[in-house]
C-alpha cells in the first residue's frame, strides 16, 4: 500500500517485473501509475517490500542503487528551471553522478557514456547549448541521455514520450527494444496505448490496483486495457502490429 498526504493511492499490489524485458504500465488518469514507478524508485515509502535485482530496495545503499537503477520522472524528475543555464553536456553528466566519487572530476568512461548516451538520443549536435535554449522534445531527448547515461541494469521512465513528436515516438521505442536486447530491464509509464502494446509485457492497473499483467499479444490483456477505459477503446491487429483505436 502507498499513500499520498491522506489518500491512499496504491493497495494490494503484488507484482513481478521479468528481467531483460521492457513492461508498460497502462491505465486511466489516477490509476497509480505513477506513483507505482515512484515505489519502484524508492521515492514514495510504501507498506510492504520492493526488491531490486533480488535485493531489498531499501536496504542497497542510495549510491549504489543509484547506479543499478536509473530513473526518468515527469518534466525529467527534477526542477527543471534550476537546470535552464545548464548545457545538454552538463544535464547529461548529471547521470553519471553515482558513478563518480564526492568532488572528483569526471573520468574518460564518464565522458564517454554522456556522449553515447547523446547520441542514441539524437542530441549530441546541440550538446553545447543551454537547456533553456532547447523546444520541449529536445530537452526531453537530453533528460532522456541523463537517464542512459547511468549506465543502469533497471531504467523506470515516467511518461518518456512526453513533448516528442511521432518520428522521435519510434526512435524512443526502438531504444527501448535495443536495451531490452542488450540485458537491460525497462518500465515505462505510457499514455500512448498503441506504442505501449508494443512492451514485451503490460501491466494494466486502475483504482490503484493491478487489474491485469501479460503479454502485449494476449487476447486477456487487451480485453483489461478495453475494460480500464470503458470500452472507449479497441485493440486491433493491423499491418503486422497491435493498435489501440479510439471508438467514436
Amino acid at each position: 500500500m502507498a499513500r499520498l498526504g491522506n489518500a491512499e493511492v496504491l493497495s494490494d499490489i503484488s507484482i513481478d517485473f521479468a528481467s531483460a524485458h521492457w513492461t508498460s504500465i497502462v491505465g486511466p488518469n489516477g490509476a497509480g501509475k505513477s506513483t507505482l514507478l515512484k515505489v519502484l524508485a524508492g521515492l514514495i515509502p510504501c507498506t510492504g517490500s520492493v526488491e531490486v535485482l533480488g535485493q531489498p530496495l531499501l536496504a542497497i545503499p542510495a549510491k549504489l542503487r543509484a547506479q543499478h537503477l536509473s530513473w526518468l520522472g515527469q518534466s525529467g524528475g527534477f526542477n527543471e528551471a534550476s537546470a535552464d543555464d545548464l548545457t545538454a553536456y552538463d544535464v547529461a553528466m548529471l547521470g553519471r553522478l553515482p558513478h563518480q566519487p564526492w568532488l572528483a572530476p569526471a573520468s574518460a568512461a564518464d565522458h564517454a557514456a554522456v556522449e553515447n548516451a547523446l547520441r542514441l538520443t539524437q542530441a549530441w549536435d546541440w550538446r553545447g547549448r543551454a537547456l533553456a535554449q532547447l523546444s520541449g522534445g529536445e530537452r526531453q531527448r537530453v533528460l532522456l541521455a541523463r537517464a542512459l547515461a547511468v549506465e543502469a541494469e533497471v531504467l523506470l521512465m515516467d511518461e518518456p514520450l512526453a513533448n516528442l513528436d511521432p518520428p522521435h515516438q519510434t526512435d524512443w521505442l526502438l531504444l527501448a527494444k535495443a536495451l531490452v536486447a542488450g540485458g537491460k530491464t525497462v518500465i515505462s509509464v505510457l499514455h500512448e496505448v498503441s506504442l505501449a502494446l508494443h512492451a514485451d509485457e503490460l501491466v494494466v492497473m486502475a483504482n490503484g490496483r493491478v487489474i491485469h499483467q501479460g503479454a502485449s499479444t494476449e487476447a486477456a490483456t487487451h480485453r483489461a486495457i478495453e475494460t480500464v477505459f470503458n470500452q472507449r477503446i479497441s485493440i486491433h491487429h493491423l499491418a503486422g502490429q497491435w493498435i489501440a483505436l479510439p471508438k467514436v
